[in-house]
């Protein structure tokens, strides 16, 4: 072969290892207002390439292979937009930016034809910077392509001007990644706080017939693991906390009759991930209220304006939700604002609705600075709810923080004494959890069950419309408090059992009938989803037992009854105002000679269990896998009018990729 012909082929072979790539970067905004959609999902039509936005609603999709392509933009609560025809060419970005509008479900399709799709960049082996602190991009490799002088060639990282061991990188504020000699490590220096769950383990029902625990409606784990998910970033084990994400989506159950502030329904069917076994799931519906049946809310609204509350993601988020919520709630109803920071301070006495723009005004002043009085700043809240109390009416504060108290009264033990000493006024707290790095969630829930309310975690402004706006009624009104919830197990029909989930809610079996025993509130319209998987028995015989109850007869020794029910199912509740409980019991059945039939509810709920495990890597996750759950998840969509459960389902696609991609690069 001639020197020619070798130095020809020597180059054909350097370009075809360079060529054939590209990039796509671009921002998703809000169509009317121009902000950004934080966590939306950026597609390419046909593969596997996608991206979720930063929380300046940018994205980037690096290893494009050359082509034309459609690009799909989709968000929950906006109309999925198509843009055709998009050029992607060898090292060169191709920017696509992408508008949504709101309300999607109600409009037709869109679709555009890109027009100037090329951008020319510098075509060194270096790659653009696009938004360095916040974008999310497939794998590690691909975030630190985005810095200057680092080449990414063939999957090996190279960094300009620097030894490998002295350069690293932060990653969406979350994780970092340390450049060694041969490759990369992650390394967790995030001051974000989870309490340890340790998971239930299964029970035998004959010295363990009962199940007791509070109930509890918070949502806070699922959106939280989203946002990480979003950044491409895989979730603390303890931030997944798997009743949350079940309690996360509404169900289809009835409404209460006869005057009852619950209905109750309970299902039996196969396991999905133990075909052995079988899975009961108990469902409770609170009753819807009327306008009529509202009581005048005195909302205090709470502010977190410390220095930690500055990102994009947390106090500017905080006002444009707090904005939102005003156009949901009553013009009767009244409204204080107390902020804290160094010091905490009344920004805008009691307000009625109706002088909406002095509220808005109040809102738009704030600014984020200093240090974070927490205590100080729960102490003046509790204050101005109490000195505007309404008799017989929805006295509640509405806190929104990050969590990061560090000033006065901060510790979590002398903030829950606090709260819970409070709560006795009648008045309802509610915890709204904010933005990333050093977002305390335990404490935040525990603060959030201590004062008879709910904690949720507010990623976007999609789900700041989610709890303050499509469910704002469940948000605010609570129907009842200390929700209690007790089953007894037949074990002439369950050989042992375990309750998925709920494991910081569990409560002693005689706590039960303790109405001093604090336990969980349920608000108007809210559904309570728990799940049981249990062992069947497979051959009934006399067994030792220890208590004297429904299914186990007091005789000489404790047989099990023979019998087709299952469990009794018993729940204690209590009037908002009163503070004595009330009980309400259920028997569910089981009739081997019927072929069990299972609604969307209990298949739907079962996915989104089973995507937690996976999550947690639970030792009891069985056969389940990330193809299972969206194959179930997608059976049971059903009627999904805010498309809650159609981003679930890209949620888990965008995870299992996620995986993948991790999986390989090791």
């Amino acid at each position: 072969m001639s020197a020619l012909k070798t130095i020809l082929l020597s180059l054909a072979v350097t370009i075809s290892l360079f060529a054939g790539e590209g990039k796509i970067v671009g921002k998703v905004t809000d169509a009317e207002t121009g902000e950004p959609l934080i966590g939306a999902n950026v597609i390419i039509d046909n593969t596997k390439l996608g991206a979720a936005t930063s929380i300046d609603g940018t994205y980037i999709i690096l290893d494009v292979p050359e082509g034309t392509y459609t690009i799909i933009g989709k968000y929950i609560g906006y109309k999925e937009t198509k843009v055709k025809e998009v050029i992607v060419s060898s090292n060169l970005t191709t920017e696509v930016n992408i508008k949504l509008i709101a309300e999607a479900y109600q409009i037709d399709c869109i679709e555009i034809v890109s027009e100037k799709p090329l951008i020319n960049k510098n075509l060194t082996n270096s790659t653009t910077v696009v938004s360095p602190d916040n974008t999310s991009v497939r794998g590690v490799n691909g975030v630190v392509s985005t810095q200057s002088g680092v080449v990414n060639q063939n999957g090996n990282l190279h960094v300009r001007g620097s030894r490998s061991d002295n350069s690293g990188y932060i990653v969406n504020g979350v994780q970092e990644i340390q450049f060694q000699a041969g490759g990369y490590t992650w390394g967790n220096f995030n001051t974000e706080e989870y309490n340890t769950i340790v998971e239930n383990e299964f029970l035998e029902s004959m010295s363990n017939p009962l199940s007791t625990f509070s109930i509890d409606v918070d949502a806070a784990s699922y959106s939280n693991v989203r946002r990480f998910i979003n950044a491409n970033t895989i979730p603390p084990r303890d931030a997944v906390r798997v009743e949350e994400f079940i309690n996360y989506f509404d169900y289809d159950y009835p409404q209460p009759k006869d005057g009852s502030p619950f209905s109750i329904t309970t299902e039996i069917g196969e396991c999905p991930w133990n075909k052995d076994n079988y899975l009961i799931h108990i469902g409770i519906k609170g009753k819807e209220l009327s306008d009529n049946e509202k009581r005048q809310s005195n909302l205090v609204f709470l502010l977190d304006v410390s220095g930690s509350m500055t990102p994009e993601n947390k106090l500017p988020l905080v006002k444009r939700s707090m904005k939102m919520m005003l156009d949901k709630i009553s013009p009767n109803d009244k409204v204080s604002i107390v902020v804290y920071a160094g010091a905490a301070g009344l920004v805008l006495p009691s307000t009625y609705v109706s002088e909406k723009q002095k509220i808005l005004d109040a809102i738009d002043r704030l600014n984020a600075g200093g240090s974070t009085a927490g205590g100080a700043g729960i102490l003046l809240a509790y204050k101005t709810a109490e000195e505007n109390f309404i008799k017989g009416g929805n006295n509640r504060i509405i806190l929104a923080t990050d969590g990061d108290f560090n000033v006065g009264v901060s510790n979590t033990s002398d903030l829950v004494k606090l709260v819970e000493e409070k709560k006795k006024s009648g008045i309802y707290l509610t915890i709204l959890g904010f933005g990333m790095d050093n977002l305390k969630d335990g404490r935040l829930e525990e603060l959030a069950d201590k004062g008879n309310g709910n904690y949720y975690y507010i990623d976007n402004f999609m789900e700041a419309k989610k709890v303050l706006g499509h469910e704002i009624t469940s948000t605010l009104f609570t129907i009842a408090k200390d929700v209690k919830i007790q089953v007894e197990f037949n074990p002439a029909k369950v050989l042992s059992y375990r309750l998925i989930g709920y494991e910081n809610r569990m409560l002693k079996k005689e706590d039960f009938e303790d109405d001093k025993k604090d336990a969980g509130e349920l608000g108007a319209g809210h559904t309570v989803t728990a799940l049981y998987e249990v062992v069947p028995v497979k051959e009934v015989a006399a067994i030792q037992g220890y208590e004297n109850l429904r299914y186990q007869e007091h005789r000489l020794k404790y047989e099990a009854v023979s019998s087709k029910e299952v469990l009794l199912f018993s729940i204690r509740y209590k009037e908002p105002d009163e503070d004595t409980s009330k009980l309400l019991t259920k028997t569910l059945e089981l009739d081997p000679e019927n072929e069990m039939q299972v609604s969307e509810n209990f298949l739907f709920s079962s996915a989104v269990a089973q995507f937690a495990l996976l999550l947690r890597d639970s030792q009891f996750k069985g056969t389940s896998n990330f193809e299972s759950v969206i194959s179930l998840a997608e059976d049971s969509q059903g009627k999904d009018e805010f498309g809650y459960r159609e981003e679930f389902i890209t949620l888990v696609r965008n995870t299992k990729d996620m995986i993948e991609r991790i999986s390989i690069r090791q």
